[in-house]
Parts: C-alpha cells; structure tokens; sequence
C-alpha cells in the first residue's frame, strides 16, 4: 500500500467543471489534487463549439453569471496564453416570425445592459459578407460571446493550474472510493483530504450510482462536424439561425416564440425530433465547427446518424456560403443534463460535494458557478 498523501480539496474530474473549481479553491489558499481517470480529458469539455455563450442565458441572474464566468475566462486566456476571438454572436433571420423574436428581444432586454442589437441585412452584408443574402431579413448581434478551441484550452488550462497555482493534476488515476477524509484510487494510492468535489460529467454513476438514480440528470448525445481550414477566409463571427431562437433559454419568455414554434414544428419536424439547432463557430486552425443535435437517454445509440449530419449541413448553407465545405472530422459528445436545473450540486457525505449537468452551457457557466460554490463555504 502506498503511504498517504494530503491535500486541502480533492477534484475528481480534469474536464471544464474540475478544472473551474481547482482553479477557485487555489485561489483560496487551498492546496488543490485533481484526479482524472483518463490520460487526458476526453469528454464533452473537448467535443464543442468553444462557445463561451452568455446570450443563451436568461436574462438577469443566469446572465449576470455567465459574464462573471466570461471575466474569469479573459483572465485564463491571458495567462495560459490561450486562442480566442471575442468574436461575438448573430442570430440570422430568414423568415418574419425569426424576426420578431429578435426584435422583442432586443426591445426587452436591451436597457438589461445586455449588449445586443440589431443589424439590417445591408449591415449584415457588409461587416459579414460570406452570410447567405437570399430572404435575409436581418440579425441579432451580441457583442459577448468568445471562442476558444476546446481541445487547446483543456489541454492547456492544467499547464496554468500547475504553473501559477501549484495544483496537483494527475491523469490516469480513477478514484474508486470516497469515505472521508480518505480517497482510494484503483492503484491503491490514498489522499488524505478536507474536502472533495466530484465533477465527473456523463459517468455520473461510478461514485454513487444510487444518488444518480434519484437526480433526474439524463444523458444528452450530440453530433457535430468540422470543415478543412479554410484558407484566408474568416467567417467574422459566431453564427446561429431560427432554430437556436427556440433551444435557448434567453428567448423564452418572448411573446412571439410561439408562433415560431409552431411555424418550425410544421416545417422542420424533423429536425426537432432529433433535437437539431444549427450554430457554427471558426477556430484558430480556421476549421468551421459545425453542429448540432440532441437525442436523450434510450435514443442514444453508439454510432451516429448520416441524416443528421446531413440535416445540420443542409440548414447552414442557407445561412452561410464557406469556401470549402469539405467535413475533415465527425464526432459525437455525451453530457449530462437536468430537464429543469441548470445545474445539479448535491452533498451525498458531509464535506462531499457533487457538481453535475451544466449539459451544454459548461464552457459559458463553470468559472461562474464554480466561484459561487467556493464563496458559499468560505
């Protein structure tokens, strides 16, 4: 048996939800483990669109707490000397029920201090040329959002950690059991610790199954695509159409969604049935990332659908004419998610605390929860 080892804070899970509350509990004095099983991170935190996305969030609290995370990652991209591109968002309209949404929202929540406005297709035209100009009637800019490669933030984000921080990430090591203040994992290694914070995303029932069992989260599989760089050409800023206006929670309260609702419900059945809204973002390499869909629990199977990645494709090209629309890489991710929480915190044990289903808003909401969660036990 090896000798025990000591630390403040246990962190079981390397994916953006770990790496958030090893980051804060640091910052706090708090000599910080974090332990993942893999050789690196290989979850939903890797397989997205790098989308730090503050106007998916409803306006008020949940908003206010996706800039406080958006402020943090500004502070991880300067000292982990990440890439990013504070690129912003715009919604394309192409039909009139797509505009009066955005019109509603904007005229809602403009004086919120939310930094939105609309753009009339000249506009559109001349600041973002490669938008589809056929039927455009116009869009919803947001000037927050940010994108960051996924793949290299993870990866790096643990170099910054170890470097300014002096927490201790360790890859390849699975922890098999929690009984406090002791941590055993499946080498037999033992940390000595005075607190433990599981953040083990859609393996949610390894550590305690029974407590899954009862939290409602459900699993949630996407499918998204890549494109080949495409050289010297800049797509100018993140985009998403019609159908986003009815998957985020920003726009729900809006008094003409439902008549967007059931204009898309007729015509795009299909694709809400396999939970499809179109987004694309650009990254460092110029590759354009591509998605996507949702199917839940029993629907998910292990290979994916040709006819979704066809589906997504066909929607973007009526909002966006790339140079070369060759898909270089397909992949799926898997996330957790609660059908009404934006995030699942539990304590099974005393000084256990279990972090779960931020689904697809762990890029914009981790550093904003996780900072909440370690001035609460302060």
């Amino acid at each position: 048996m090896s000798s025990t080892q000591r630390a403040d804070v246990a962190i079981i899970g390397a994916g953006i939800v770990g790496l958030a509350h090893a980051w804060i509990a640091a910052e706090q004095g708090k000599s910080v483990v974090v332990l993942e099983r893999s050789p690196q991170a290989q979850g939903a935190s890797i397989r997205n669109f790098g989308m730090i996305w503050p106007i998916g969030q409803m306006p008020g609290e949940a908003y206010h707490r996706a800039m406080r995370s958006r402020a943090r990652w500004l502070r991880a991209i300067r000292d982990g000397n990440l890439w990013h591109d504070p690129c912003g968002s715009l919604h394309l309209a192409y039909a009139d029920d797509e505009w009066a949404v955005m019109e509603e929202f904007v005229s809602r929540y403009r004086d919120d201090g939310l930094d939105v406005r609309l753009m009339s297709p000249t506009e559109i035209q001349q600041k973002y040329p490669a938008v589809q100009r056929h039927q455009l009637r116009g869009g919803l800019f947001s000037g927050t959002e940010i994108c960051v490669d996924p793949r290299q933030a993870i990866a790096e984000l643990p170099r910054m950690l170890r470097e300014k921080h002096r927490v201790n990430i360790q890859y390849g090591v699975a922890v098999t059991d929690i009984t406090m203040p002791h941590i055993t994992t499946a080498t037999g290694a033992v940390w000595e610790v005075e607190r433990a914070v599981v953040c083990t995303g859609a393996d949610f029932e390894s550590l305690y199954p029974a407590l899954f069992a009862q939290s409602g989260i459900r699993r949630c599989k996407l499918q998204m695509l890549r494109t080949r760089p495409q050289r010297q050409f800049r797509i100018g800023t993140m985009l998403a159409g019609g159908l986003t206006l009815l998957h985020y929670a920003a726009f729900r309260d809006c008094a003409t969604l439902p008549t967007l609702k059931n204009r898309m419900h007729a015509q795009y059945a299909d694709y809400l049935r396999y939970g499809i809204h179109v987004m694309a973002s650009q990254n460092g390499l110029d590759e354009v990332v591509i998605g996507d869909s949702h199917e839940y629990d029993d629907d998910i199977q292990p290979w994916d659908k040709p006819e979704i990645d066809e589906m997504v494709l066909s929607y973007l090209r009526r909002m966006v004419e790339l140079p070369d629309w060759t898909i270089s890489g397909r992949w799926h991710g898997i996330y957790a998610k609660h059908p009404n929480q934006i995030i699942v915190q539990a304590q099974p044990h005393p000084r256990v605390d279990v972090v779960n289903a931020l689904g697809g808003a762990g890029m914009t909401l981790s550093f904003g929860f996780a900072e909440e969660f370690w001035k609460s036990r302060l």
